[in-house]
């Protein structure tokens, strides 16, 4: 039987002119769920090719020591600059959502009504021809990579250091969560958190989602979702 732990990536930069990179406190995340892993028993690690998810699984390694290391492109994340384009495609649309964000008091608060709605329109469906990764393509991506690892045959325990919506993206097809029910997933996954699956003859289960313990006994200040 092998354990497949999915873990969200420590928090990124938002706000900043380059997003993909861990944040100070990111960082520390990164150096607790480090910690938290050492007492599981790591056989190896893969990460998606984005920046915020080689840091997080670097930071682990540090600790982990001479454990194999994979990149597996089809652990990223939607490209949520992709979503938000698409739902505003004319420059005067582009304007109005600047003038909006600059005007905003809470600027994460007013990202996310924006990114919301644009979300909402990528998932629905509709407009499918305007992404380059509609979300079934996104969806079914998810759903492969987590086949060919299981179908390896692996024994032991993987970490898959990814993002929410993919991890969201899992849990949605093992409790059957439609596009709502992945969202609303996707908003409340806190950063380096671990959703635990064992693989064996009678398939794949899902036994826990989201667990930040490991952030809560450090420092509840830690809890980050973006």
């Amino acid at each position: 039987m092998g354990v497949v732990l999915l873990v969200r990536h420590a928090q990124a930069s938002f706000g900043r002119a380059d997003y993909d990179v861990l944040s100070p406190r990111g960082e520390r995340q990164a150096a607790i769920l480090a910690s938290r892993l050492t007492g599981l028993g790591v056989d190896r690690v893969i990460h998606g090719g984005m920046r915020r998810q080689e840091h997080t699984a670097g930071i682990c390694l540090d600790l982990l020591g001479d454990v194999p290391l994979t990149v597996d492109a089809a652990w990223g994340e939607y490209d949520h600059e992709m979503i938000l384009a698409a739902a505003a495609p004319t420059e005067e649309e582009q304007a109005a959502i600047e003038e909006r964000m600059a005007a905003a008091t809470d600027l994460q608060r007013a990202f996310q009504e924006v990114f919301e709605l644009a979300v909402s329109r990528w998932t629905a469906g509709e407009h499918d021809d305007d992404y380059t990764e509609p979300y079934q393509a996104f969806r079914t991506r998810v759903r492969d990579g987590l086949a060919a690892l299981v179908d390896d045959g692996a024994s032991g325990t993987t970490v898959v250091v990814t993002s929410g919506g993919a991890i969201s993206a899992v849990v949605a097809d093992h409790l059957g969560l439609d596009a709502d029910g992945w969202r609303a997933m996707n908003r409340v996954l806190v950063n380096t958190s671990i959703t635990k699956l064992v693989a064996g003859r009678s398939g794949v289960t899902l036994l826990t989602v989201n667990d930040h313990a490991h952030l809560e006994a450090e420092d509840p200040d830690l809890l980050t979702y973006r």
